[in-house]
């Protein structure tokens, strides 16, 4: 039983990668490094929220989802992790995220929590991974540094048929302050497609790791 996440999350995450559901005001975006991006205008931020489609040719999905969840390892690939581990606030668990803004704006900060399912679908294996901020947790705020408190992202992934992963992504993210538009255009143009490329790269380095981190 979910505290922060309902069935019918999970459910609607795995549908998107059969059928996409891009009504009620998703328009297509851009397609670059083979991922689809479309986005819906949110009138009471003015910001976008995204959904993204891709494959990774490279991993299976169970890999994928381990690398995904892995917070120590992602500190050694993600160059925009500046700080990245889970804890308990006063008996609740959540991952506290420090992420990297290019000068002269301020680093980014999260405190989220997150669930992943396993799931199996009539024989089909489906990986989903839900986030969202906790702004309820009591993780005071730090000099310098801007909280964001509305942020959300979903991933399901599962195989393409071949060696590789099918993944779906919807993510929506309010990062506060005044952001240029350019950099709010070149993170969902460049940001998740690199991220995804950088997420396969660190899957084939990943078994490596492990071995490593087990001595």
């Amino acid at each position: 039983m979910s505290l922060h996440f309902t069935e019918e999350e999970f459910q609607s995450a795995w549908k998107e990668l059969d059928e996409p559901q891009l009504d009620g005001g998703w328009e297509f975006f851009t397609e670059t490094m083979g991922v689809k991006i479309h986005r819906r205008f949110d009138k009471n931020t003015g910001l976008y929220e995204y959904k993204v489609f891709g494959v990774l040719a490279t991993c299976t999905p169970e890999l994928c989802a381990d690398v995904y969840m892995d917070l120590a390892y992602r500190k050694q690939w993600d160059s925009y992790v500046k700080e990245l581990h889970e804890k308990e606030y006063e008996g609740q668990k959540a991952i506290y995220w420090e992420v990297k803004y290019p000068f002269p704006l301020s680093n980014r900060d999260y405190v989220y929590v997150r669930e992943r399912r396993d799931l199996d679908v009539e024989g089909r294996h489906i990986w989903v991974v839900i986030a969202k901020s906790a702004p309820e947790t009591p993780c005071p705020e730090r000099s310098g540094v801007l909280r964001v408190k509305d942020y959300k992202q979903t991933v399901a992934m599962e195989t393409d048929g071949a060696c590789g992963t099918k993944v779906f992504m919807n993510y929506f993210d309010n990062p506060g302050g005044m952001i240029p538009t350019w950099l709010v255009n070149w993170a969902a143009k460049s940001g998740v497609p690199s991220f995804l490329t950088d997420m396969q790269k660190a899957c084939s380095s990943y078994s490596s790791y492990c071995m490593k981190n087990s001595k």
